[in-house]
């Protein structure tokens, strides 16, 4: 290969750049695979983000004729080590049971069939807390994931893997998932860019369904890998619940795209608990950022979300019941009973909850969480296009902050609850929200969140890419980076 980059050059390239790369011929599928691998084996023993390598394989795939000539073709991917399932690969879900049971999946999951057939090259998973359930990923069956621009601090989660990893330049995009919050946590914490898309908008089978809180897409760096790994995956599958409408599609031509003046409104305040200072800073130093660039932005929020105390209750209930099902599942992954010594204690306490849920109560759940979509969607009916609030209400904590223990289980998500309080509600709607990395916290990122309206991510990227110009912050990487 003559004119060869650099391994330092290709970590900088965003997964759209190095596709371009392959493309042209600069390097192979073998060549960009190989680089990912060398920067992960180098940098891994500090952040402990990838748990499981399949690299012979990964090269083995980039060197063969039947690597499918997607727009991604070439391009390395980490898949989360929760739902992203792989068959014939470990999948552990931060889960010890399963760890030392050497579970393997049978399936490949809908998302996994779209980033192959995108021609992505699949070269490991990624760290992650016990089936995704506190804001952190600091499981006891793989240990804490750390953040690269301070060691001593974590990644956020669930997909604390993934952010590591991108942020440190192992590979410019990784799959994420996001129930609460997990997609946008980690991206604010590790100075990324974390679109959680709208429910609906990409298939979570054969597993999972796509009515559910959660819903997958990546951490990366640019506004245009967000889209356009967006484009490559959202493609719905026969028997998907639900299907979001498209707008503005293809998506990656938003990515750069005028929206014109919209009207804004920001919220820098939570009812639930205290916004840290530099958190609430960066959300109001964007929205001065967005009025500079000629929206019209007003200190307004929906009113849904200063009465949210039966949102908290509805969530929770659904929490509960969502781990009584997860253990549920265990137990056929493991072929026999789960035992409280399967499972960390925050996650058997919450499941033993979860099982005094009764059906009516699990019902009523459902109607609260209704009737907050409903009234959320309105004001974005009155005229609002979009709505900015900080992603997190504190900076990046240190390791073991949010780690739950045998005295008090739920010491895990007591202290998460900070961190999902302006995230979580956009699970409830299904609304569209991204987090951009737009401010900082002694040395460390703290990210400014924003959300449209349901099925509008073509709003979010045209506003997203309005940002990214001016803040530049692919330009500012960690300092544990390749």
């Amino acid at each position: 290969m003559s004119n060869s980059p650099t391994n330092d050059e290709l970590a900088g390239e965003d997964a759209v750049g190095l596709a371009d790369r392959i493309r042209r011929g600069d390097l192979s599928p073998v060549e960009a695979v190989q680089a990912t691998i060398d920067r992960i084996e180098r940098l891994d023993g500090d952040l402990n983000a990838v748990i499981h390598k399949q690299f012979e394989d990964a090269l083995e795939l980039a060197a063969s004729p039947d690597l499918p000539d997607g727009p991604f073709r070439g391009v390395p991917m980490l898949l989360k080590d929760l739902w992203a399932e792989e068959a014939g690969r470990p999948h552990h879900a931060g889960i010890q049971a399963l760890k030392d049971a050497d579970h393997r999946s049978t399936i490949d999951s809908n998302m996994v069939t779209r980033y192959k057939e995108a021609g992505f090259v699949i070269v490991g998973r990624t760290n992650t807390p016990e089936l995704g359930l506190v804001a952190t990923t600091e499981s006891l069956a793989y240990g804490p994931c750390r953040n690269p621009w301070n060691t001593g601090h974590g990644t956020g989660g669930s997909s604390g893997g993934a952010a590591a990893a991108v942020a440190s330049g192992m590979l410019p995009a990784a799959n994420a998932s996001d129930g609460g919050g997990s997609i946008r946590i980690p991206a604010a914490m590790c100075g990324l860019v974390g679109l959680k898309p709208s429910r609906g908008r990409v298939s979570m089978g054969p597993v999972k369904e796509e009515w559910g809180l959660s819903v997958q897409h990546v951490v990366c760096h640019t506004m245009r890998d967000s889209a356009a790994i967006l484009d490559a995956t959202a493609i719905p599958f026969l028997g998907d619940g639900v299907v979001a409408p498209d707008h503005g599609r293809p998506w990656v031509d938003q990515a750069g795209r005028d929206p014109g003046s919209l009207r804004i409104g920001f919220m820098d305040h939570s009812p639930r608990t205290e916004v840290h200072p530099d958190c609430a800073d960066a959300t109001r130093r964007t929205a001065a950022m967005l009025e500079d660039l000629g929206h019209h932005v007003e200190g307004a929020h929906p009113p849904a979300l200063e009465q949210i105390d039966e949102l908290g209750w509805a969530f929770g209930v659904n929490w509960g019941v969502g781990a009584v099902l997860s253990l549920e599942h265990l137990g056929g992954q493991l072929g026999r009973e789960v035992t409280e010594a399967d499972v960390e204690p925050g996650t058997w306490f919450l499941a033993e909850r979860g099982r005094d849920i009764s059906a009516i109560d699990y019902a009523r759940a459902q109607g609260a969480m209704s009737t907050f979509r409903r009234s959320m969607a309105e004001w974005w009916e009155s005229g609002f296009d979009l709505l900015v609030t900080p992603t997190t209400a504190l900076p990046p904590p240190p390791i073991g902050e949010l780690t739950p223990t045998d005295d008090d289980p739920v010491r895990g998500s007591k202290r998460s609850m900070p961190y999902a309080t302006f995230t979580s509600p956009f699970n409830t709607t299904g609304q569209p929200a991204i987090s951009l990395p737009l401010g900082s916290s002694d040395g460390l990122p703290v990210g400014v969140q924003l959300v449209a309206a349901y099925g509008r991510e073509d709003l979010l990227i045209a506003v997203g890419s309005q940002l990214e110009a001016e803040a530049r912050w692919s330009d500012h990487r960690a300092p544990i980076h390749a």
